[in-house]
């Protein structure tokens, strides 16, 4: 016990006091759900509840197939086979993760509406006039279509890394054997593979289900829209509360259900010497079928919403002031990077403290802090707000002793923004943190500690430059997220604070789609470079 108490350091107190404010916004949500209920969430519960749960599993569910289906397939031809364009759209595939979903919804339907670019051409150049019934997107299956497009590379990502690492012996075994090429991916890959493909579906469930920008602009109601409109249409937080919880069950009951399709099986390799899977190179018409399926996938998830948003760029070039582009840049560059800064060091505090102190309380309430992610932007938005009001309110003596007038201080302050992205990413962070602390190890630690150096000159002088790779990687991918964010930033923003997120949905929102291309495309190029640079990290990293 007195060896436990030993390591009860400032590493210690720091991180259990990050792990501590990670969870206790959400306390007030499960609060919330014994709360008396109003008679908004009678009605909710009676006529509205039902349908809110149906739209939001069909859409998971769907958009979990098809993404499987499409993710997949890319990854078994990239990682199994070697035809033309192979190398480009090895990474190009990744691209599409870099189109908000919002941002690709309303350009889709900017594209094929009355007014796009087919229906004209159809009529101007074919004399052809569509059923423009045959052209609505903004429906359940237009929704899934949306979601599919942008969300695939998860699965992609995932399984791709697996099978490009997994050992040939598998692959050569079943061909040896005369297995044929359909045989093997339906007997072979997809079972050694299955961990993979649920670990990326089940990402792309939680984005689904995080996601308020596409539901919202094509009229679909779900848990995200319907706790926004009972919270600002009504104005009844408690409704939304246990609105919230609704939806914190569903995820709940999501991740209980990935973890059994996972089930216990784990595939190891039987030898030592493990060997990435050999490429077969693929000729003639299977050469060209390849070529052409990866190309279509990359342009209609990427290439084709990129060319449109630029033609709306040109077209709009200063109907939108340059003082408020800059403007809406400078607040996602602040909010973004002031987040993910902050993301990384706790990570880093949270994760130092996993590694060094030597008891399972410390290896194991660390990986709770990963749950974060798995609860959408919406519900966060509404346990932090609770929490912020509450702390106002436990802080109004101070206020009003300073000589504040108002009594909400923190809960309009760009801090409570902050704190949100802070518990709704950290995840993101904090697995690349551990993943770097798991490459360097304790070696290089110790040698330092033994040669006199004091615990916090050791991280910064000998931890941190090892870890510079893993930082960086973390960064990034944090920034691009939260960049990203659409339900945090709009419920939690101080007023008229805008970013580039919330203002293409707003200007899309008010049907003026051409005017939202240009924060649109910005969002989408710095998030291109940033998903390049971390492509480039990966390749460079050591194994």
């Amino acid at each position: 016990m007195n060896k436990h108490l030993a390591n009860v350091n400032g590493w210690t107190i720091a991180a259990v006091l990050i792990i501590i404010l990670l969870f206790l916004p959400n306390v007030s949500i499960v609060l919330g759900i014994f709360s008396p209920a109003s008679e908004n969430w009678a009605h909710i519960k009676e006529f509205m509840l039902l349908d809110y749960i149906k739209s939001s599993l069909t859409l998971v569910f769907f958009t979990a197939l098809f993404t499987i289906a499409i993710g997949l397939s890319l990854a078994w031809l990239i990682a199994q086979y070697n035809f033309p364009l192979r190398n480009f759209m090895k990474w190009a595939l990744i691209l599409p993760l870099s189109i908000p979903p919002f941002i690709g919804a309303y350009t889709y339907h900017g594209i094929i509406n009355y007014t796009g670019v087919i229906q004209k051409t159809l009529r101007n150049q074919f004399d052809i006039t569509p059923n423009p019934v045959y052209f609505d997107i903004m429906t359940l299956p237009g929704a899934i279509f949306i979601y599919t497009l942008f969300l695939y590379p998860y699965v992609y990502m995932i399984t791709r890394i697996f099978l490009s690492h997994q050992s040939a012996s598998l692959i050569e075994s079943a061909r040896t054997l005369g297995k044929g090429p359909m045989t093997i991916f339906f007997k072979v890959v997809i079972p050694i593979s299955r961990v993979s493909i649920i670990g990326g579906a089940s990402l792309v469930v939680l984005e689904v289900l995080n996601d308020y920008g596409v539901v919202k602009y094509f009229g679909i109601q779900t848990f995200s829209t319907a706790i926004f409109q009972t919270w600002f249409g009504l104005g009844d937080l408690e409704s939304s509360i246990k609105l919230a919880a609704s939806l914190m069950g569903i995820v709940i009951f999501i991740l209980i259900i990935e973890r059994l399709l996972r089930g216990g099986k784990q595939y190891s390799y039987s030898t030592t010497k493990v060997r990435p899977l050999p490429l077969v190179q693929l000729k003639g018409r299977k050469a060209v079928f390849a070529t052409l399926y990866t190309v279509v996938i990359f342009s209609v998830a990427f290439l084709i919403p990129i060319l449109q948003l630029i033609d709306w760029v040109i077209l709009t070039m200063g109907d939108v002031p340059m003082q408020d582009v800059l403007l809406y840049t400078k607040n996602s560059v602040i909010v973004a990077g002031l987040g993910a800064f902050l993301i990384i060091v706790f990570s880093l505090v949270v994760g130092n403290f996993s590694r060094v102190v030597n008891h399972k309380f410390a290896k194991v309430l660390p990986k709770l802090t990963v749950l974060g992610y798995s609860i959408p932007g919406a519900v966060i938005a509404v346990a932090v707000i609770t929490t912020f009001i509450a702390l106002d309110k436990f802080f109004a003596p101070v206020y009003q002793f300073l000589g504040v007038d108002s009594e909400l201080v923190l809960s309009v302050s760009l801090f409570m923004l902050i704190s949100a992205y802070i518990i709704r990413f950290f995840a993101i962070g904090y697995n690349s943190i551990e993943s770097g602390f798991d490459k360097i190890g304790t070696d290089f630690r110790d040698a330092s500690r033994m040669l006199g150096a004091r615990s916090l000159r050791t991280f910064f002088k000998v931890d941190v430059p090892m870890m510079k790779s893993a930082i960086i990687s973390g960064f990034i991918l944090v920034f691009v997220d939260i960049l990203k964010e659409i339900p945090l930033t709009l419920i939690l923003r101080p007023f008229n604070y805008d970013t580039l997120a919330t203002k293409a949905f707003q200007y899309a929102s008010d049907e003026k789609i051409m005017e939202a291309s240009q924060a649109s495309l910005l969002i989408v190029g710095v998030s291109t470079i940033a998903i390049f640079v971390f492509h480039k990290l990966l390749r460079e990293e050591p194994e």
